[in-house]
């Protein structure tokens, strides 16, 4: 069964001011249905057809640039999508909030940790926010299209929130002011969908 490209939950425009719609008509409807297509066009005839994109990632290997890059690409815009509401922004609550202050003091201090990993990240990639077994987080980064699941990017356990650094996410809007998309990005954030996943994953 191939993979098919996930339908939003919400309008092109319904992210603004913070994310504009022609960049998330583009970046959905070009981006990640590329990477949808090339993902599908690399494990076509092999033992990964059929498979979860959990599990082709979790037993990547990593000199397999195609499936690297394009079920990197397929796995992290899904997530990106689901992480973001037109209602989101505010602060967590409950576990996961918990979980914040026992591992970051603070959630402002959390906000910091997230904020710079996104804004220094070198060229293209991500900034996460992973849960380990034990219900410990942890803020990382990772270039390109990797993500926590791989093996050996320096970064581990399930992500639960990302965040796009990719020139496409941004430059229509922000330009090159990166650290203002980021900030902006904490307005959209759906954080009943990362507590989720927090008590799913921890």
């Amino acid at each position: 069964m191939s993979f098919e490209l996930p339908k939003l939950n919400y309008a092109f425009d319904a992210l603004e001011p913070n994310i504009d719609a022609r960049t998330m008509e583009i970046h959905h409807g070009k981006h990640h249905a590329g990477y949808t297509s090339k993902l599908n066009a690399a494990i076509e005839g092999t033992d990964l057809e059929g498979k979860t994109i959990e599990n082709i990632l979790i037993n990547l290997d990593l000199s397999n640039k195609a499936v690297r890059n394009n079920g990197g690409g397929f796995y992290n815009h899904r997530l990106f999508w689901e992480v973001m509401s037109p209602n989101g922004g505010g602060k967590p609550s409950g576990e996961l909030a918990e979980a914040i202050d026992a591992t970051f003091d603070s959630f402002e201090a959390f906000k910091d940790a997230f904020s710079n990993a996104a804004a220094t990240q070198f060229g293209s990639g991500w900034a996460w926010l992973c849960v380990h077994k034990g219900g410990k987080l942890e803020v990382c980064a990772t270039p390109n299209q990797d993500n926590p699941l791989m093996p050996e990017v320096g970064c581990g356990g399930t992500p639960i929130l990302g965040i796009d650094v990719w020139e496409h996410a941004y430059y229509l809007n922000y330009q090159n002011r990166r650290p203002d998309y980021v900030n902006a990005f904490f307005n959209v954030i759906n954080w009943e969908e990362v507590a989720k996943r927090y008590a799913e994953n921890k």
